[in-house]
C-alpha cells in the first residue's frame, strides 16, 4: 500500500472521519513509529509503519462494511462522549467491525444514519462538492404559510452571515398541511450540512421544530427499519453511493409570489 495521509489511514481503519481524525492529530493523540505527530498532512505507510491512537495500534479492516441505522432520540452521533451519554455505537452488536458515523444527527433528532469503515465512501458523502441529498420529515409548530416556505426554498434565511442554499420543501400532504399535536409535517431536502441547519432555518421563519426525522441519504431510504435497529446496505445501494458526484436539483415547489427583481437604485 502506498504512503497515505494519516487522516485517510485513520478513516480507512474505521477510527474516525477524516475531519475528526484531523482533530485527533492536532491534539497529539497519534504516533508513528513511537513519535507523536501533530502536523496535518503527515503521511505514513500503514503496512510498514507502527501507527497508534492513544497508544493502541491501528489496523486497516480486511472488509469494508456500511450499514444503515435508525437512530433514536437521545443518542449522540459520536464514537464516545465525555459526558457519558449513550452513543450510536451502543446500538451496534460486537459482531460488527469498528464503524464510524457518516455525518451527524443531533441528540434530539432521529432517523437514518450511515455508519461505515470505508473512509473513501465517507469522504464522498460528506464532501461539500458532492451531491448526496438528505431528506427529512419535520414537524414544526403551527402551519407555515407559503411566504414562509418560500424563504426556506429559495435561500431566504441567513445563518452566520451566509444565505442558505435552495432547498426542496413541501407539506407532507400535497393538498393540505397535515396537522398533528398542534404542529404540521414538512418534507425538506437539503444538500448543505450546517450545524443544526433545519432547526435554525425553521426557527428563523417563526416555526420551531418539534420533531425531526431523516428518511433518506442519496439513494438510501430509511423505510420501515425500526428505531434502534440496523441493516447492511444492499449491493445496489453501495453501487449508487459510489457513483455519487453531483445530483440534479429537484424541482422546487412553485413560488406563491414571484421573486422581487434586483434594482440598481436608479429611479425611472
Amino acid at each position: 500500500m502506498p504512503v497515505e495521509r494519516l487522516q485517510k489511514i485513520l478513516s480507512s481503519a474505521g477510527i474516525a472521519s477524516r475531519r475528526d481524525a484531523e482533530v485527533m492529530i492536532v491534539a497529539g493523540r497519534i504516533s508513528v513509529n513511537g513519535e507523536p505527530v501533530r502536523e496535518l498532512g503527515s503521511r505514513a505507510d500503514p503496512e510498514r509503519d507502527d501507527i497508534r491512537v492513544d497508544g493502541k495500534p491501528v489496523a486497516l479492516p480486511k472488509k469494508r462494511t456500511t450499514i444503515a441505522l435508525n437512530k433514536p432520540v437521545g443518542y449522540v452521533t459520536t464514537m464516545s462522549d465525555e459526558r457519558g451519554r449513550p452513543t450510536v455505537l451502543d446500538l451496534l452488536p460486537d459482531s460488527l467491525p469498528r464503524l464510524f458515523p457518516v455525518g451527524r444527527l443531533d441528540l434530539d433528532s432521529e432517523g437514518l444514519l450511515l455508519m461505515t469503515n470505508d473512509g473513501d465512501l465517507a469522504q464522498r458523502l460528506t464532501h461539500p462538492g458532492h451531491g448526496a441529498q438528505r431528506e427529512y420529515l419535520v414537524m414544526v409548530e403551527g402551519v407555515p404559510d407559503e411566504a414562509a416556505l418560500d424563504r426556506l426554498r429559495y435561500g431566504g434565511v441567513v445563518l452566520n452571515d451566509r444565505r442558505t442554499a435552495d432547498a426542496f420543501v413541501r407539506p407532507v400532504d400535497k393538498r393540505q398541511v397535515v396537522r398533528e399535536g398542534g404542529g404540521s409535517w414538512l418534507r425538506i431536502g437539503l444538500r448543505e450540512g450546517r450545524n443544526r441547519q433545519i432547526r435554525r432555518m425553521c426557527m428563523a421563519i417563526g416555526h420551531p421544530v418539534l420533531r425531526l426525522r431523516r428518511v433518506r441519504i442519496g439513494p438510501v431510504r430509511l423505510g420501515d427499519l425500526p428505531p434502534g435497529e440496523w441493516r447492511p446496505l444492499t449491493p445496489g445501494e453501495l453501487r449508487s453511493l459510489s457513483e455519487i458526484s453531483i445530483e440534479p436539483e429537484p424541482a422546487p415547489e412553485p413560488r406563491s409570489q414571484p421573486r422581487p427583481r434586483a434594482t440598481t437604485g436608479r429611479r425611472t
